[in-house]
């Protein structure tokens, strides 16, 4: 039990120690030199000393018990709320040890309520959530690879979407992802066209639509695109796997939204690569390339060396 300024007083429950059900409770003074009461296992014992935040309990058993910034610990017998967060009303949701259910909500049996849908374009293969209008909330971009279109859901601003728009893609649209590509802060669509063999650049023209597809050759067949700033310039470029061609591309963004050329990078005979991130996996703050081969069974890994 921990006692503020004015006299309000919160409780906190300790985990066990070893077999033992004991609850640990202190009454924490805020003033310098207030006294300190402990129960354990129906026992009392009161110590005049310092309670700040850093101060020291001792309890009839011995232990001592302090607390670090709301953090309550008993130093010989191994058991710490360390890394617990304490609520403003001074209730224990949680430790490392153990997540636990916040005694402020209560009992909460069900996590999330059933589905609600939203119509977009033909077989869905792919999603990405982003604000793509800028007014804080989660928008919907998903890649429709029978319809061949993307489909945009705006967040009407309670959990709820607006019926979707769409865009034209190339054929078979697998993958959908979204970066600022032209340096206007605003998350422009790229989308992998597995059946057109190429990537489409839908450019974010700021009131939640998007200009009508640029579209850069790929290698055959790419199932995945990734955007990372490859070389340094802080702009982001194209990553992409080709499935059947078995290889990366990288498409450099020349500084205005628009990509050069593509550049491949094999990935062996048969692999297949089927998905593609980027991530700086050698710490010299460059990304990197990891790709998941799935003819091959492995992940292949390439070292930026730019």
């Amino acid at each position: 039990m921990i006692a503020n300024a004015n006299s309000t007083f919160y409780f906190i429950q300790l985990p066990s120690i070893q077999e033992s059900t004991k609850i640990v409770e202190a009454a924490i003074s805020s003033s310098t030199t207030g006294e300190v009461i402990i129960t354990t296992d129906g026992m009392v014992s009161t110590t005049d000393g310092i309670t700040s935040t850093t101060g020291r309990m001792i309890s009839t058993t011995g232990e001592i018990i302090s607390t670090i910034d709301g953090m309550i610990s008993t130093t010989d017998r191994m058991v710490s709320t360390t890394g617990g967060i304490i609520s403003t009303t001074g209730r224990m949701i949680s430790t490392t040890t153990s997540m636990t259910k916040s005694m402020v909500s209560g009992q909460c049996s069900t996590l999330f309520t059933g589905q609600v849908t939203y119509s977009t374009g033909s077989n869905p293969d792919s999603l990405k959530a982003v604000d793509i209008n800028g007014d804080n909330k989660t928008d919907i971009i998903v890649a429709n690879s029978s319809s061949n279109n993307v489909s945009v859901l705006i967040n009407t601003g309670n959990g709820t979407f607006g019926a979707q728009k769409t865009y034209l893609t190339g054929a078979s649209p697998y993958e959908v992802t979204a970066a600022d590509v032209n340096g206007d802060n605003k998350p422009d669509i790229i989308v992998a066209n597995y059946g057109s063999n190429n990537v489409g650049v839908l450019l974010n023209i700021g009131n939640g639509t998007f200009l009508t597809q640029t579209t850069y050759s790929t290698g055959s067949g790419p199932t995945c695109v990734a955007a990372a700033d490859v070389n340094g310039d802080n702009k982001s470029d194209i990553i992409v796997a080709n499935y059947n061609s078995n290889n990366v591309s990288v498409l450099l963004n020349t500084g205005n939204g628009t990509f050069a050329s593509q550049a491949t990078y094999s990935t062996g005979s048969g692999s297949n690569p089927n998905s593609v991130t980027a991530a700086d996996i050698n710490g010299d703050n460059k990304p990197d390339i990891i790709v998941a081969n799935y003819g091959s069974n492995n992940t292949g890994v390439l070292l930026n060396c730019c």
